[in-house]
């Protein structure tokens, strides 16, 4: 672990502890009426535990941004030790637990968070103020979001005649929008090795290849851009069954958004992997290009997120802290270790958690 990209808060033994985050200073933000508040609350239990065993888990965004604010991230895991660690310029605070052998490793989450829902008037340029530290910080290359090679290449090609960083962005989300597929097949929401998706030609994927293709392109035209890795919290008020839940289990419903930032509009959001599963699954399912709601859709996720999602971190290549294994390429979904090695999260043998997401107060219409 790189001691200047993490800070460890606290270590303690953890039965029924609940530590709050930054978060609660916002507390007061809960009362304004376009403001919603969800608990989503994950517990994880590892099935085949061996020797030592080591639990981590996404916590909310840590960052305050313009469509979320989290009030507190708790966790419990009687038996063991837990503490929480960030990484602050990602917005990344992981939730770290160890269990000595012969006790049981359950560990439960709870992240109090309030979305609003977010858009940018692209037709109005206005003053932003992001330091030049943080814009560079989000235009570098990572293990899987190269900016050489083809990376550079492709996105050149996709931005000749652009000048304007508007035009730059617009030109890359409206590129992955009409050659990019989602695939039902991927596990989880894949792994966002965009160097192989060009280098194979296999544009195919889900949320998180597709939005780490944008994220990739719009950093190797030299615009800082970010993934936001998170989870949907509720149905969709807009219309869209496929981009919402239908319960208050949302074990399965992690995704992963974009932003990209104009220096005329600050941090802009765009989905273009939302536009492609509207297209697959909204339905009755396999809509085109061409179709009406595709169409709005499209053009609709360009500048504007629907917050009925949460978002838990922009962090690419994170080193779990105490692991011995290589870093995970995001964090969205929990992880494990035993002292046979990682675990497969998306093991259900192995490896048991559920997501729930509950509301507690709702925007007024």
């Amino acid at each position: 672990m790189n001691r200047r990209d993490f800070l460890q808060r606290v270590s303690v033994l953890s039965a029924g502890l609940a530590l709050p985050g930054a978060g609660d200073l916002l507390a007061e933000d809960a009362t304004a009426n376009d403001w919603r508040t969800f608990d989503v609350t994950t517990r994880i239990e590892v099935l085949k535990p061996a020797g030592t065993t080591r639990v981590w888990a996404p916590g909310a965004l840590t960052l305050k941004t313009p469509f979320q604010r989290t009030v507190s991230n708790k966790y419990q895991a009687d038996g063991g030790t837990a503490h929480i660690v960030q990484r602050k310029e990602d917005g990344l605070e992981i939730i770290c637990a160890k269990f000595p052998a012969g006790v049981p490793p359950v560990v439960t989450v709870t992240s109090r968070v309030m979305t609003k829902n977010y858009s940018v008037d692209l037709a109005t340029p206005e003053r932003t103020t992001a330091s030049a530290a943080d814009l560079q910080y989000f235009t570098r290359p990572t293990k899987l979001l190269p900016t050489d090679g083809i990376v550079k290449q492709t996105s050149t090609e996709i931005t000749k005649g652009a000048t304007a960083d508007l035009d730059k962005a617009r030109a890359i989300y409206e590129w992955i929008v009409e050659n990019t597929a989602r695939n039902p097949k991927t596990r989880g929401c894949g792994t966002g090795d965009i160097r192989f998706m060009l280098e194979t030609g296999d544009l195919t994927g889900k949320c998180g290849d597709i939005s780490s293709l944008y994220v990739g392109l719009a950093r190797a035209a030299g615009l800082p851009a970010r993934d936001a890795f998170g989870i949907r919290v509720a149905k969709s008020e807009l219309g869209y069954t496929s981009l919402g839940i239908s319960s208050e289990k949302v074990t399965k419903a992690q995704h992963c958004r974009a932003e990209v930032y104009l220096h005329d509009h600050g941090w802009v959001p765009v989905d273009p992997a939302d536009v492609r599963k509207v297209m697959l699954e909204e339905p009755p399912g396999h809509r085109s290009l061409d179709d009406d709601m595709v169409k709005r859709a499209r053009e609709r996720l360009f500048g504007s997120w629907e917050m009925n999602w949460v978002a838990f971190n922009f962090a690419h290549d994170v080193a779990l802290p105490g692991s011995t294994e290589k870093p995970v390429p995001f964090l969205m979904y929990p992880q494990a270790e035993t002292e046979d090695g990682r675990v497969d999260s998306y093991d259900p043998d192995a490896f048991k958690y559920e997501i729930t997401s509950h509301e507690i107060t709702q925007a007024s219409s």
